[in-house]
């Protein structure tokens, strides 16, 4: 092949290549141009709106998170603490329970001073745990519920349906909608059986 026709065959060549690149590039502005703009403006509106509305799920799901984290670090920041005094509460009950009542009826003033100012320590104790959320359980006559009692010995007795409260061995206390400290009770055994939903009672064989 002489020179003269290598250079026009290149020529033809880069004259395709060019004329190629011409229809793809006119197709390309035709095929933009079939394209609604006000189509493609919904289009991305609606992906913005999708967009933002998941932004906002996620920031509501954290506020409200965060709001109750807040709320139970106040709640029960102090549960390690009350159950502390919870100790020092029952120690001051069983210094009172010691008192023989005789004693209690000699009524030495220098005495009875004592016993009353533990006491007034005992309920100023209870009253500021009270004022922080701890409030005491009160389980005698109800249902034995082992999410708040614990049972430590079970008492025949015919005449109360099975499973009833009957003795409150130690208080059980709750902070917020926890339990701090369950109630240990005796359970009554026995007697007649109770429906839960029809609220009768079945007497046992």
């Amino acid at each position: 092949m002489t020179d003269d026709n290598k250079n026009a065959y290149q020529t033809d060549a880069e004259e395709n290549a060019a004329a190629n690149e011409a229809a793809a590039a006119e197709g390309g502005a035709e095929a933009t141009a079939d394209i609604d703009p006000i189509e493609l403006l919904k289009a991305e509106n609606a992906d913005l709106k999708d967009k933002f509305l998941r932004l906002a799920a996620e920031m509501d799901n954290l506020r409200r998170r965060t709001e109750r984290e807040i709320k139970d670090a106040k709640t029960y920041s102090t549960a390690g603490f009350a159950r502390d005094m919870l100790s020092v509460s029952d120690n001051l009950r069983r210094a009172i329970e010691a008192i023989p009542e005789e004693v209690r009826a000699a009524g030495e003033a220098g005495f009875m001073a004592l016993v009353e100012g533990v006491e007034m320590t005992e309920r100023a104790m209870l009253g500021a745990l009270e004022r922080h959320g701890v409030k005491k359980l009160d389980p005698a006559g109800q249902k034995f519920d082992p999410h708040f009692h614990q049972a430590m010995f079970e008492v025949p007795n015919a005449e109360i349906p099975a499973g009833t409260v009957i003795q409150v061995v130690q208080d059980g206390y709750i902070i917020g909608d926890r339990v701090l400290r369950p109630a240990m009770v005796g359970v009554s055994k026995g007697g007649p059986k109770v429906d839960v939903q029809n609220g009768t009672t079945e007497t046992t064989t």
